[in-house]
């Protein structure tokens, strides 16, 4: 059975079975808690514990979902990055998955999978799991339900694990969660393999799951509503039913293996190939190449493949968009080669000069490599596989280590650069030499919050702040962006902001514990660590009408009629995707 005819064949079955089919949402997800889109459930989060399923519109479809929806989700974990080359492992996947929110409960999902599994896939289940219990806030039971359902369908093969294998959730800093019940099939190899975590959420978790894991006694658990929540991993259904030894045998991933037919080592083949898949996809969903957040994992994908030297990058993506358009028609090569490629002009600039450098050296500590990457831009990823045995002793976490160094020593220098005058974005403090300088970047500083509520309003809301620096002459604010603005759309923005200096609106601060602030949709610079609880300034009567609030330490002007008239002098490209914008303002004594 094809990869698409397994799509096709799970979507039908939902669909005959009462549910909505819903297209896999952007893997730039609303939930900001998270970098990436992880899981098919995370663009229903909220249906589990606060939108009506019946009555909300869902934008995608443009009505409501109804309580029963089947999807098939695009998919991205960074934490497999370096695990990816062995057999199993990606940064790219797709999740199917059927999803209740109060329309059946754990009887009809087990039965839903079985029958999918068995009859449609024609598929033999190994055996399944199912959760033991754990004294948590008072005790989650054993799920002794779902163990008795199973064997109600013949399965005989039960096995109770605990919360760290068979309790999903929740995902971001809190969210929906509980137990699970888990499906495996045998694969070619005579391996067992999960193919689907079938989530029963029936509670509301306040705290994370690291926190659920490692401190469990200290999370505060709600009862909610039981919710249906599954997930199977497409590629090792694909697997498991075209009886091949791995996911990298499927047709999902041999074409673009025999397209590499002249690299020899197995390991770099799979790598590429999955990497290849990943920047079509991230590219596809707009994310442009960065020093941070989704930016900088695209960025380190599309350099691990050049360092490789494959040269057949378009042919990997001309196969990728015929293997996926019938189902994911934003796939476009000329965008998916045209980011590729103007990174890879930035990156081949120094990548040879780097190459030779590292391959001088004996041996590779953390600051050896950091020193590397500042120089050449040779990521820590690239160090590694080059020179595997020089840089054996190279650990991630001292990487790093390196790297914040380097941050907080910029942060100093910084300060002395403008002299004192400079917003430091990490603390939120203004500095200034003098009580009238103060005042003038406090303005400026309001002035740069009302910005960029003004583009988000004109240019739409993937504008994101990307950086920002204010001294008393002027504010620099960068945002992601793919195009010049039109003067029309500089005037535009520039109104804006002025006829809400004019309404003269007050600016005012509410505290709020971090996940509550994130909530109230509130902007915040993804690249700070903010504390918790966090400030919310906003200009407006009203949290809730307000024109612009974001995140942030002040100080502030206390009406924004005391900003004076808001020019734009500059804009301008800062690099691939990102925009600059110099804006001042008038002068008041």
């Amino acid at each position: 059975m094809t990869s698409a005819e397994i799509r096709r064949k799970f979507l039908e079955f939902f669909e005959k079975n009462g549910h909505t089919i819903v297209p896999s949402s952007s893997l730039i997800p609303d939930d900001p808690s998270v970098l990436l889109t992880t899981a098919g459930m995370q663009q229903f989060k909220l249906y589990y514990s606060e939108l009506d399923p019946e009555k909300t519109i869902h934008p995608s479809i443009g009505k409501p979902i109804g309580k029963n929806v089947v999807s098939i989700q695009k998919c991205f974990r960074t934490s497999d990055i370096d695990e990816v080359g062995d057999e199993s492992h990606l940064t790219f996947f797709e999740m199917l998955g059927n999803f209740s929110f109060g329309g059946y409960g754990k009887e009809d999902a087990i039965k839903f999978a079985f029958e999918f599994i068995t009859k449609e896939m024609k598929l033999e289940i190994s055996y399944v799991t199912v959760f033991e219990g754990l004294p948590i806030s008072g005790v989650i039971p054993k799920d002794d339900d779902s163990k008795k359902i199973w064997k109600s369908l013949g399965v005989n093969d039960i096995r109770e694990e605990g919360i760290k294998d068979v309790f999903w959730g929740p995902t971001g800093s809190e969210g929906p969660c509980g137990p699970t019940t888990e499906i495996y099939c045998r694969s070619t190899k005579g391996q067992d393999v999960e193919i689907w975590n079938i989530v029963f959420n029936q509670y509301y978790c306040y705290g994370s799951r690291e926190q659920l894991l490692n401190a469990p006694e200290s999370i505060k658990l709600k009862d909610i509503p039981l919710g249906i929540d599954t997930g199977m991993g497409f590629e090792r259904l694909t697997m498991v039913s075209q009886n091949v030894p791995t996911i990298f045998d499927t047709d999902l991933f041999q074409p673009l293996i025999s397209i590499l037919r002249t690299c020899d080592v197995l390991r770099l083949k799979r790598v590429i190939a999955d990497h290849a898949r990943a920047i079509a996809f991230l590219i596809s969903d707009g994310i442009r190449p960065s020093n941070k957040e989704a930016g900088y994992v695209l960025r380190r994908l599309i350099r691990r493949i050049i360092a490789y030297g494959t040269g057949v990058e378009e042919s990997l993506f001309i196969s990728i968009i015929k293997n996926y358009n019938l189902f994911y028609p934003e796939l476009g090569l000329s965008v998916i080669t045209e980011v590729f490629l103007e990174e890879k002009k930035k990156f081949s600039r120094t990548l040879e000069i780097g190459l030779k450098e590292l391959k001088k050296l004996d041996v590779i500590d953390a600051k050896i490599a950091f020193s590397l990457y500042e120089s050449f831009g040779l990521p820590y990823e690239t160090i590694k596989e080059v020179v595997s045995e020089k840089a054996k002793n190279l650990k991630r976490e001292d990487f790093d280590a390196e790297f914040k160094k380097h941050q907080e020593i910029s942060r100093a220098g910084q300060e002395k650069k403008f002299g004192g005058h400079g917003l430091i974005l990490d603390t939120g403090e203004l500095k200034a030499a003098d009580e009238k300088e103060l005042k003038i970047v406090t303005r400026l500083h309001t002035a740069t919050h009302m910005l960029q509520a003004a583009l988000r309003q004109v240019l739409g809301n993937s504008v994101k702040q990307a950086g920002s620096d204010i001294t008393v002459e002027r504010t620099r604010f960068d945002f992601t962006f793919e195009r010049k603005l039109t003067p029309e759309e500089i005037k535009k923005v520039e109104d804006i902001v002025n006829e809400k200096i004019k309404e003269d609106l007050p600016m005012q601060k509410i505290v709020l514990p971090k996940a509550e602030a994130e909530k109230t949709g509130a902007l915040y610079f993804f690249k700070e660590k903010y504390p918790d609880p966090v400030n919310v300034y906003f200009v407006g009567k009203s949290l809730e009408t307000a024109f612009s609030k974001e995140f942030c330490g002040g100080p502030h002007i206390t009406r924004t009629g005391e900003i004076g008239k808001f020019k734009i002098v500059k804009e301008e490209a800062v690099g691939f995707g990102v925009r600059r914008i110099r804006a001042i303002v008038d002068k008041i004594s």
